[in-house]
């Protein structure tokens, strides 16, 4: 288990295999974001995308479900997260697709209210098979530090 002590920052990992299936883009389109590109190949057909492309939140998604993966592998004392700052969708994600993921901790700062715990800033970018990024933004994640201060 590693705690907020144990976290450097500058510290970076590779990890994550995601293959993006067709159905798999239907489905969260039409349960979540059923706008016409997100839908059919014919409904992307007249817009940048050219093609069905995966909503941004389903990237989203399958970021995080790469993300948790890892954390199983390599257990944080994690609680949780605070938010996401600069997301952006940089290029369309596509049925086919295979993508995995790559985290860099930008900064790490001790909680000035809560002496358990730390606060990190990582950047997470989902890259294709064609080693492209598609997707990046900076989480702000909590994580338990190995034993609070003595009052």
């Amino acid at each position: 288990m590693r705690y907020f002590e144990d976290i450097v920052e500058g510290e970076t990992a590779r990890f994550g295999r995601y293959e993006v299936t067709r159905e798999e883009v239907l489905d969260f389109a039409r349960r979540y974001d059923p706008q016409p590109f997100h839908l059919s190949d014919e409904g992307a057909a007249e817009t940048h995308f050219g093609r069905l492309a995966a909503s941004g939140w389903h990237s989203c998604a399958m970021a995080m479900a790469m993300l948790v993966e890892e954390m199983k592998v390599h257990p944080q004392a994690s609680l949780g997260a605070a938010g996401v700052d600069e997301l952006r969708w940089l290029r369309p994600v596509h049925p086919g697709d295979t993508l995995r993921c790559e985290t860099e901790v930008l900064e790490k700062r001790a909680s000035a209210s809560r002496p358990e715990m730390g606060i990190l800033r990582t950047r997470v970018t989902l890259f294709n098979q064609d080693d492209v990024a598609v997707l990046r933004f900076i989480a702000s994640a909590l994580l338990r530090t190995r034993q609070a201060p003595a009052d």
